[in-house]
């Protein structure tokens, strides 16, 4: 797209390793668990990523090809935790950073953030969490 929007300019300058997406407090279902009680029933597991990458040659050509696509990135996220059961929560994170960096090449880092909103606990927890931050290599 070669048309001027007022305020957008190209400040130049280098990459901006700091830019982000964000997609937060996804919540999908899922049979994940060590135990077969855990995996017979479906449970509220919630996920939140953030992709990391140069942001301004889309935000300046204002062309979502120059960018990391969200609804892409969401699909993604329930599709690992909706049609696959893993033991761990390790394990679901470990998936969702893998298949964003396979997604998305302009992506060179993925964090992943994966709650278990019900873990099965004897006492009082709002959830286990597990982070996984996954750099793209080369």
């Amino acid at each position: 797209m070669n048309e001027r929007v007022p305020g957008k300019r190209n400040l130049g300058g280098e990459r901006a390793p700091d830019d982000r997406i964000t997609l937060g407090a996804m919540r999908f279902e899922g049979r994940h668990g060590v135990s077969p009680e855990e995996r017979a029933e479906l449970q509220p597991i919630e996920v939140d990523v953030e992709l990391s990458l140069d942001l301004q040659a889309a935000g300046v050509e204002d062309d979502l090809a120059r960018t990391a696509d969200y609804g892409r990135a969401f699909t993604i996220c329930r599709e690992v935790v909706e049609t696959a059961s893993f033991r761990l929560l390790e394990a679901i994170a470990e998936g969702i950073a893998q298949e964003l960096l396979a997604a998305f090449p302009s992506v060179h880092e993925a964090v992943v953030r994966v709650r278990k909103l019900h873990p099965p606990m004897q006492g009082t927890l709002a959830y286990a969490e597990v982070e996984v931050r996954r750099r793209r290599v080369g």
